[in-house]
């Protein structure tokens, strides 16, 4: 049992770490769209208008925040949770340097369009890993085992509460942040599908 984590150990920590840089990519590609955030990403981009931070180290400021409200929910951290909340900032800040801003909509478009599609891909490679969810999935899991709600209410609540704050301290909500909440969902699940690690339960329920 154990030759076999080990023989897949190297494919799962490279699809940890490509996972996570690809996820700020998509986020990047996401913004530079211009036609709305995902939710989240409303909240860091209405922080970044009031703070003389990037938007990359605000998301890690975030992710810690978030982090920090798994302990009274007895969360398990996972190193895949922690990479989460150090890498996926600094890879969106290379991606928003890299990719112009003011293009025509057209262009903007197939840019989110792109993220969505580089989002949903790079969550199946780093949750298809099995080293841990991510900070806000963690949250909404945690919430959910605590609360009793089903986990779609959960989710929704919690996004709906980030797009407000983030909507009024100047983040981007438009169609796209609709787009998001309605397609990211059934996209995931079929890249998780596709980038799935088979492990032994032991190591999928958190030993990695």
């Amino acid at each position: 049992m154990s030759r076999v984590r080990g023989r897949r150990l190297p494919r799962r920590i490279a699809q940890l770490l490509i996972g996570l840089f690809l996820y700020g990519i998509g986020i990047a590609f996401m913004v530079r769209g211009e036609i709305g955030a995902a939710p989240w990403d409303v909240l860091s981009q209405g922080i970044a208008r009031h703070v003389p931070l990037t938007f990359g180290v605000i998301t890690i400021l975030t992710s810690v925040v978030v982090l920090l409200l798994w302990l009274p929910l007895r969360q398990r951290y996972g190193i895949g949770t922690l990479l989460n909340a150090l890498l996926v900032g600094p890879s969106a800040d290379v991606g928003l340097f890299l990719i112009p801003t003011g293009q025509p909509l057209w262009l903007r478009v197939c840019f989110f369009v792109i993220g969505l599609l580089v989002l949903a891909a790079a969550t199946g490679l780093y949750i298809g890993a099995h080293f841990g969810p991510g900070p806000r999935d963690g949250l909404m899991t945690g919430l959910h085992r605590r609360t009793g709600r089903p986990i779609w209410i959960v989710r929704t609540s919690l996004e709906i509460v980030v797009v407000a704050v983030g909507w009024s301290l100047g983040g981007n909500v438009g169609i796209g942040t609709l787009a998001f909440a309605l397609l990211v969902g059934p996209l995931c699940q079929y890249f998780m599908r596709v980038f799935a690690v088979r492990v032994p339960a032991r190591t999928e329920s958190g030993a990695a």
